[in-house]
């Protein structure tokens, strides 16, 4: 790919062989991916989303492999966070129907009792999204039966808007940026005894954004179910940072010695995480964070996640959008017989910052990239804005799958 500058922080408190220990483990943990396995295994259309070998990109990476999870296809939301908001919304269904009750209230509970279904019609569920978290959590919000409203912020586009809606949420649009609209949805929620299913943490607010990111790690753990061998380096992109602190745990968890190099990928406008590495406490980016790579347009860190993140990552690397561009161009018109990936803007950034420093000799010996890496992605959305894709990468979804069948 063309080369464009970007940074590179390598983490000075990343701590090699640290155990995964009590504190993270009270965050995620192999049981409580166990039961968000259990609950969302059973919600209609779930299927286990495909991982896509790329050889002949890795070939010219330099790379043993490349393989990247392909979420376009998650429950037909377009993206992982199907995994995430709609699972937080079912938990918190049942903790606060089960305190009204004086009883366990457990997911099958709620999908087969008339009266609790009744029941969580008196509930309203809100956030602040840039699109696809909010379309999570208004899915949920329609599959189990209670009310939702989801604030969106200036720039979010109208076909992101009216995805939302589709699901049978209230929208609105505040002004300001993604930061903004999560202090509105707070405000709003408090002032009418509504509930926030956000996937960002802050204190007094953690149970909900770990049973978002409890839910990310199936995503884990379907690719690495399907991995030939386990990987090397790991790229993944962030926003608040609870996607990547999913995936960095769920190696960490399972294997302090062997973990791959993680290596988390933001916006350089929005590089909120990398700033915080930086600095070495959490620190908020201000402004109007402008990226294409909207999902990952975040200026603030879910403490959460630091929690992991700060001593979990190796590195962090910031990206311009010019070069998530020239991936999306990439994917949907691949060489040598690598298939063909509709991937919206935010999916591509691990890949980005992967090629990127694959090319760069100084950032390439920083993460240990070598002929014999595999490199492992998570594609983290389709088209889920299909006008901004079509505009980007000059075809639409539909035109780029066709061209991929003929």
């Amino acid at each position: 790919m063309t080369p464009h500058p970007f940074t590179l922080l390598t983490n000075p408190r990343f701590q090699a062989n640290e155990a995964y220990g009590a504190e993270c483990s009270n965050l995620l943990s192999a049981t409580e991916l166990a039961q968000a396995k259990t609950v969302i295994s059973t919600w209609p259309g779930y299927a286990v989303t495909r991982l896509c070998s790329l050889p002949a990109l890795a070939h010219t990476a330099g790379f043993a492999s490349i393989h990247y999870k392909d979420e376009g296809s998650r429950f037909g939301l377009g993206s992982f966070k199907g995994l995430g908001g709609a699972y937080a919304v079912a938990r918190l269904l049942c903790r606060e129907l089960g305190q009204r009750l004086g009883r366990t209230v457990s997911h099958a509970d709620l999908q087969n009792d008339p009266a609790l279904r009744q029941a969580c019609a008196d509930i309203t569920v809100t956030c602040a999204t840039d699109g696809n978290h909010g379309r999570s959590v208004a899915w949920g919000a329609q599959m189990l039966g209670c009310r939702c409203v989801i604030y969106i912020h200036a720039t979010v586009s109208e076909g992101r808007k009216d995805a939302i809606a589709r699901y049978g949420a209230q929208v609105v649009r505040t002004s300001g940026n993604y930061d903004e609209s999560v202090q509105q949805a707070d405000r709003d929620a408090k002032a009418n005894g509504w509930f926030v299913i956000s996937d960002t943490s802050y204190p007094g607010y953690m149970d909900v954004p770990r049973d978002v990111m409890q839910g990310y790690q199936l995503m884990v753990h379907e690719a690495v179910r399907a991995l030939p061998q386990w990987p090397t380096h790991v790229f993944v992109q962030a926003g608040v940072g609870g996607f990547a602190a999913a995936v960095c745990a769920y190696f960490w968890e399972r294997s302090a010695e062997q973990r791959p190099v993680f290596v988390v990928v933001e916006p350089e406008r929005a590089d909120c995480l990398l700033q915080s590495a930086r600095a070495g406490e959490v620190t908020a980016v201000k402004g109007d964070l402008g990226t294409l790579m909207a999902g990952l347009a975040c200026g603030e860190v879910s403490l959460l996640a630091w929690q992991i993140l700060a001593t979990g990552a190796n590195a962090f690397c910031s990206i311009p959008d010019a070069a998530a561009v020239d991936v999306m161009r990439l994917l949907a018109s691949p060489q040598g017989g690598d298939p063909v990936i509709v991937a919206g803007e935010s999916a591509v950034a691990g890949l980005a910052a992967a090629l990127l420093t694959a090319q760069d000799n100084a950032a390439r010996n920083a993460l240990g990239l070598r002929s014999d890496s595999r490199v492992l992605l998570f594609g983290s959305e389709g088209d889920t804005d299909p006008a901004l894709y079509q505009q980007l990468v000059g075809r639409s979804a539909a035109q780029v799958r066709a061209g991929a069948a003929a």
